[in-house]
């Protein structure tokens, strides 16, 4: 008599979904300067309230620290404070014209990895009345980027520079109670985090991405592997499924040259060029999809490569492109926005896939990723680059992308490598930093444990199948 191993049950978890990042009906007839007006109304009574608690009757060289309601008031040789939204004046940074332009050139510049340029650069402070140029080695080393909210202390110098002294950022939200099991629990509850699984729809796929698809399912590796698979209740898509060039098998079959070009045109029907369109990458991820929702439940949400808008937040992939996993849709599928917030089991999970650091990025000095996404969370702004040198929507009424409540994991996908970090905030706030890797690229899949947000990193390498 053999004996066989029981089947483990699937683990399950409540799932909701905040509207914050959807939007209905948005038009794009409003002004863009909106947007940051919007931003400084809504941080501006934060920096202010700190800073009149840290500098209100502050004393250096026995002149009084006094506030100042815009920057235009600001005086020369007077000590004050006042608040504004930070605007990097940067040479190197993409404008309108130079955008215009380059349908002139027959090859394009190579695009800048950065926009900084120490010698050139200047960070301006401004408001609705103007702007002030900001100096001194305190404010250099902030790392700031455009649309952040902040409070500064100094004095304006006779050239009309303002020397800093102190600064105020708008710090970590308050962050709602995480709840904390009574007993321990017989077994640990994952949440599976992947993004850019870059699926062309090619004959010979990515293996890794099937090594997963079958991990996830339970139906390879050992007794211990399946049941720790059952104890993932939710797999996390954050951005980039399908390949940036999924239209690369029908372009290397197409014809090229002018003739080629003229042909490729004359096909071009309802929106669409017929001859270059390739639908296989949706349909892999379809069946993909479909094969996943049998058994775990899955969250997908667009990225950068993906076909839908382009304006940040990206709304939810259209159905249709998924006839077969549209199905499970509001039981274990779920099409989510970027930037996403959920929570699951009281856990607050804030989520982008990767545009927002990716801008950032260009802004500062260095290369810690995670170090960005705690700058962002100190600015309370999950996109303060946006509209500047990132898409996004015109907002009108109020700025979607504020943080109000500090979440506890934070994740951005589609980064160079896995990374994580906790951040812990004057006020008890314990935040989970994660960066999830390329999957096309690493084949790895972050688990986070929603009991103690530690994470765990298992690699599906066709060279190292082994978790790490």
């Amino acid at each position: 008599m053999t004996n066989e191993t029981p089947p483990f049950e699937r683990l399950q978890t409540v799932y909701k979904t905040d509207p914050q990042f959807q939007i209905e009906g948005h038009s794009y007839q409003t002004q863009y300067v909106d947007t940051y007006f919007l931003r400084l109304a809504q941080l501006k009574p934060i920096v202010e309230a700190a800073g009149r608690e840290r500098w209100d009757d502050m004393e250096i060289n026995e002149e009084t620290v006094r506030r100042v309601d815009r920057v235009l008031d600001v005086r020369q040789g007077e000590l004050c404070w006042v608040a504004g939204t930070v605007y990097m004046d940067m040479p190197l940074k993409p404008n309108v014209l130079e955008d215009i332009s380059k349908d002139n050139f027959i090859s394009l510049p190579p695009l800048r990895q950065k926009y900084r340029d120490f010698e050139k650069d200047q960070i301006m402070l401004e408001d609705e009345s103007g702007r002030l140029r900001l100096v001194g080695n305190m404010i250099m080393r902030q790392g700031l980027v455009t649309g952040c909210i902040i409070a500064v202390m100094g004095t304006e110098t006779a050239s009309g520079e303002f020397e800093v002294v102190d600064i105020i950022l708008p710090e970590l939200p308050p962050q709602p109670e995480r709840p904390m099991p009574k007993t321990k629990p017989e077994k640990k509850r994952y949440i599976a985090l992947a993004s850019g699984l870059n699926i062309t729809g090619n004959l010979h796929e990515s293996m890794e991405t099937h090594l997963m698809v079958e991990y996830l399912l339970g139906e390879t590796g050992s007794t211990e592997d399946q049941s720790k698979s059952s104890s993932i209740s939710r797999l996390i898509l954050a951005g980039n499924s399908l390949a940036e060039l999924s239209a690369q098998a029908a372009d290397e079959s197409a014809p090229t040259g002018a003739s080629g070009a003229s042909s490729r045109a004359k096909s071009k029907k309802y929106g669409y060029d017929a001859v270059t369109y390739n639908s296989k990458p949706t349909a892999t991820l379809d069946t993909l999809l479909a094969d996943l929702c049998t058994s775990i439940s899955v969250t997908l949400m667009p990225g950068e490569n993906d076909p839908a808008n382009v304006s940040l937040p990206q709304q939810k992939m259209h159905p249709t492109m998924f006839p077969s996993a549209k199905y499970y849709t509001g039981s274990t599928f779920i099409q989510s926005t970027n930037p996403i917030l959920c929570e699951i089991e009281g856990v607050t999970f804030l989520g982008t896939s990767g545009q927002t650091i990716d801008d950032i990025f260009k802004y500062v000095d260095g290369d810690d990723r995670l170090e960005m996404m705690e700058k962002t969370l100190r600015w309370r702004h999950i996109a303060p680059t946006a509209p500047d040198t990132l898409w996004c929507y015109p907002f009108q009424d109020i700025d979607q992308f504020i943080i109000d409540a500090c979440p506890h994991v934070y994740f951005v996908g589609n980064q160079p490598e896995f990374g994580t970090r906790l951040v812990q905030g004057t006020n008890d706030q314990v935040i989970r930093l994660i960066t999830i890797p390329k999957f096309a690229e690493t084949g790895e899949l972050v688990l986070v444990d929603l009991d103690s947000l530690e994470c765990e990193l298992i690699s599906f390498k066709t060279t190292s199948t082994t978790a790490s």
